[in-house]
């Protein structure tokens, strides 16, 4: 289970840029960090990748969704993550590529949770479940609709986003390949194994 140390290596990264791009304050110890402006883009490779502050009330891609919908959204969010946890946990004999890929995706869908479920109370601005989750990194794409919404530029997301992707690619890519290379394996020893037995019977 040390890919758990990636899990949390993700997560802590994912919540600490969230707080520096919004800010945050603790009275007690006098710390108050302004973050940046809603809405405010800082250039980091000129147009083309942009750390731009904006807040995504519903779904991937600023779907929005309503009350009801978004309750249950961040229901399914920590169900799912429990459940990633649990087939972590089975699956900790199994390929690197699919525990680091399953490690990933539990980062993601933990740092996330964190947004809905507390930011909200945390911030004062709307119950627990309800938070809005914090999306800065902006990344200059060409024009696509998706939806029925036409996006001028790929949607703003975060570190998150970013680990649950990764981690998604990971297991389509690697697991996969391990899986057919185990069933090449398999099918080469079969193969192997006929042929000297029609050997010992001629």
């Amino acid at each position: 289970m040390k890919v758990l140390y990636l899990t949390l290596a993700v997560f802590i990264t994912d919540q600490f840029s969230k707080l520096a791009v919004k800010g945050f304050s603790i009275p007690f110890m006098n710390i108050n960090w302004e973050g940046m402006d809603y809405g405010q883009s800082i250039n980091v490779i000129g147009d083309f990748l942009r750390i731009t502050f904006v807040e995504n009330p519903g779904m991937a891609f600023g779907l929005d969704v309503g009350p009801i919908q978004k309750f249950i959204l961040s229901i399914f969010t920590f169900v799912a993550a429990i459940g990633l946890f649990y087939y972590l946990y089975r699956s900790r004999n199994g390929s690197i590529a699919l525990r680091i890929g399953l490690a990933l995706i539990l980062a993601g869908a933990l740092g996330n949770l964190i947004d809905r479920a507390f930011y909200g109370v945390i911030f004062g601005y709307a119950p627990l479940l309800y938070g809005h989750v914090v999306d800065f990194i902006q990344v200059e794409f060409w024009d696509f609709t998706l939806f029925g919404h036409t996006y001028e530029t790929w949607p703003i997301f975060n570190i998150a986003d970013s680990s649950v992707t990764v981690g998604v690619a990971i297991i389509l890519l690697f697991h996969r390949d391990k899986e057919l290379s185990e069933e090449n394996e398999i099918e080469e020893n079969l193969n192997k194994t006929t042929l000297m037995n029609n050997v010992s019977n001629d």
